[in-house]
C-alpha cells in the first residue's frame, strides 16, 4: 500500500496507452442504464486525475481520494494546467483528499462512486475488500452506484507466465518482473525504472514493488450483497456481457 511514490512522476508517461475514455465510457453507460445520471461522485484510487479531470470538465462535482500524496500532487498540476484549472472548471468542482479507500470518509453521501484501473485489486486481505465494500455503501445516497474493475484471477497467471516487460523510450525505461503466489492468487511485481533527469543526458534508477490479488468473482459479489447492496452484476473487459473465465478485467456495477 505504499506503491506510487517516485514512479507518480513517470507514471503519466508510462500509462500513456491506458483506455481512460474506455473508463469513462462504461461509468456514462452505466448510469444511463440505471436512468440515475449522477451529479456528485466520488473516485476511489484517483492517482493522477486521468479519470477525474475529464469528469470535472464535464460538470460533475469530483472528490478524488487516493492514499498516495505524491500522485495526488501530480493530479492538482494537472487540474492546475488544463485551461479550466484557473477557474470553476464549467459546472463542474474538484476536491483531492488523501484517504484510505478501506476507511475514506467525506461529510456528505454522494451519487456515484467509481474505481477503475484496477485499484480494489491493491487490497490483499478479504477484510480490505469488505471493508471498502462497507464504507462505500455508507457513502452513497440510496439508489447511488458503485463502479469498479478488478483483475480476474486468470490474469494473475498470465501476467506470471508472460513476464519479463520491457519499456524503452528516450525519456523513461523500465524492466517489469512478477511473482506469483498461486494459492492466495497473489503477484508481487518488480519495476526497475530509469528515467532521464531534466537537461541531462543521465538516467536515474528507482524501483518500485507492487502487490496485488484477486479474488473469486462470485465471492466479490456475495460480498458486495452482504454490505447492502442490491442488483449486483459483473461484466466483462468493458463491455456490457457477463464476465467469464476468459475475461481479463472484471466490471462490478451495485446499487445502493
Amino acid at each position: 500500500m505504499s506503491s506510487y511514490r517516485k514512479f507518480a512522476y513517470v507514471y503519466d508517461e508510462l500509462m500513456e496507452d491506458m483506455p481512460y475514455p474506455d473508463w469513462l465510457r462504461f461509468a456514462r453507460q452505466a448510469w444511463d442504464k440505471h436512468g440515475s445520471m449522477p451529479k456528485s461522485v466520488v473516485e476511489l484510487g484517483c492517482g493522477t486525475g486521468s479519470i477525474t479531470i475529464p469528469l470535472v470538465n464535464s460538470g460533475f462535482e469530483v472528490t478524488g481520494i487516493d492514499l498516495s500524496a505524491d500522485m495526488l500532487s501530480v493530479a492538482r498540476r494537472k487540474m492546475e494546467s488544463t485551461p479550466q484549472g484557473s477557474r470553476l472548471y464549467r459546472e463542474g468542482s474538484i476536491r483531492w483528499v488523501q484517504q484510505d479507500m478501506r476507511e475514506w470518509e467525506i461529510p456528505e453521501q454522494v451519487d456515484a462512486v467509481i474505481s477503475f484501473c484496477d485499484c480494489f485489486s491493491y487490497l490483499l486481505e478479504e477484510r480490505d475488500v469488505t471493508a471498502a465494500f462497507a464504507q462505500t455503501y455508507k457513502g452513497l445516497k440510496p439508489g447511488g452506484i458503485f463502479l469498479f474493475d478488478v483483475h480476474h484471477p486468470n490474469t494473475m497467471i498470465r501476467y506470471d507466465e508472460e513476464q519479463p516487460f520491457v519499456w524503452d523510450d528516450r525519456s523513461v525505461s523500465y524492466i517489469w518482473t512478477c511473482e506469483l503466489d498461486a494459492p492466495r492468487c497473489e503477484i508481487e511485481h518488480h519495476l526497475s525504472i530509469f528515467a532521464k533527469e531534466e537537461q541531462s543526458d543521465l538516467y536515474r534508477r528507482f524501483e518500485e514493488t507492487h502487490v496485488q490479488r484477486a479474488y473469486d468473482p462470485e465471492w466479490m459479489k456475495t460480498e458486495l450483497v452482504k454490505a447492502g447492496f442490491r442488483d449486483v452484476k459483473c461484466y466483462a473487459d468493458f463491455e456490457w456481457v457477463e464476465a467469464g473465465d476468459d475475461a481479463q478485467r472484471l466490471f462490478y456495477v451495485a446499487v445502493k
